[in-house]
């Protein structure tokens, strides 16, 4: 039973085994699966009669992953306007007032 499940999360969350595997762009398919899970999100809240709790659930998952995003894009711009050595930090740091 163990092992029936295991192969059964893996051969759907598995990037490696799942049918998306054949997608090359690694976004598309993450994007692809977002949008498979917030499909099955629906259909089971919606099958249950949690109209409710569904868009309250989809508007806190929505802010959670928008903060995410904004975190995200944040680091990538931090890391992009790094300074690669010491010399080119101690100037980086006088031109912010430090």
């Amino acid at each position: 039973m163990n092992a029936w499940v295991y192969d059964c999360w893996h051969s759907v969350m598995d990037a490696e085994k799942s049918p998306l595997k054949n997608i090359p762009n690694t976004s598309a398919r993450h994007m692809i699966l977002q949008l498979l899970a917030w499909m099955w999100c629906i259909v089971f809240s919606l099958g249950m009669g949690s109209y409710l709790v569904f868009g309250v659930s989809a508007l806190f998952h929505g802010l959670f992953l928008a903060a995410i995003v904004i975190t995200v894009g944040t680091f990538e711009a931090a890391q992009r306007k790094a300074p690669t050595n010491a010399a080119k930090s101690q100037i980086y740091l006088t031109s912010l007032g430090k």
